[in-house]
């Protein structure tokens, strides 16, 4: 069938950390003239869907925040419609705090008062936040995630992401997380299709994760086209658990892909 919507990474696929990957601009503004959707899709929290579409058009990319779909969000909006009101601790940073408190979510620090413990990316990530946690799950409270990645891609190389948080917790109250609401969860893509209206078998993904963007997008009938501008080398597919359909050296060459799903 043929390929209406690409489903993009951000970080190691459209830019990498303040620098937009070459020909990103160019590739995006020609599968849109093709009449092709475009929906960008995030793990990280460290922003609101509005802070990426405002740095994406800063980079030359015109998105406005309809276009963004990130973890928190889909976590917050999870938990507003399934558990209205909850009181949750949350390991992360502003961005995902002001996320919950807009889905209806109530924060406290209160172990005695915590339903929902959510492990995020968090670079003040300390002590005090893990001790809060561990008590809270350890009187029973429910333990979520954003996302599982390891590491977040920087200019400058990788440095640890929600993982860390995820393994911190896992490990000192022998609790395995519940739920991960990012990449590659059914939750995240689900919201993503829907957002494009359309069905798996018309969309691709394209991301530089084999854990996650690739992941994902085999597990949910996705053509998955993996990009070598992030963390994933060519050499490190002898190893991965699933393969990609198409790997390209740049989303540059998201165009010339596109041609070739569309002509098969």
């Amino acid at each position: 069938m043929p390929i209406e919507g690409y489903i993009l990474d951000l970080d190691g696929t459209v830019y990498v950390g303040e620098r937009l990957v070459p020909g990103a601009d160019r590739a995006i503004a020609e599968l849109r003239a093709r009449g092709r959707k475009v929906l960008f899709l995030s793990n990280k929290p460290l922003h609101s869907r509005r802070d990426y579409a405002q740095k994406l058009s800063r980079l030359g990319i015109p998105a406005d925040e309809g276009d963004v779909i990130n973890s928190s969000f889909v976590l917050a909006r999870h938990l507003g419609q399934h558990a209205p009101g909850a009181r949750v601790f949350a390991i992360g940073e502003p961005p995902l705090l002001a996320e919950l408190t807009r889905a209806g979510l109530r924060l406290t620090e209160d172990p005695s008062e915590i339903q929902y413990v959510i492990a995020a990316f968090d670079r003040t990530f300390d002590y005090r936040k893990l001790a809060i946690a561990f008590q809270a799950l350890r009187r029973g409270a429910r333990f979520l995630a954003t996302n599982p990645d390891r590491t977040c891609p920087v200019e400058e190389g990788e440095i640890p992401d929600a993982a860390a948080v995820i393994a911190a917790l896992e490990a000192t109250t022998g609790r395995p997380v519940e739920d991960v609401f990012g990449k590659p969860s059914r939750h995240i893509v689900d919201l993503a299709l829907a957002t494009l209206g359309l069905p798996p078998e018309r969309c691709a993904v394209v991301g530089d994760r084999v854990e996650t963007d690739i992941r994902m997008a085999k597990d949910r009938g996705l053509v998955a086209v993996l990009t070598l501008t992030g963390v994933t080398r060519r050499g490190d597919l002898a190893r991965a658990s699933v393969q990609p359909d198409h790997v390209i050296d740049g989303i540059g060459d998201l165009p010339r892909i596109d041609r070739e799903l569309n002509t098969r």
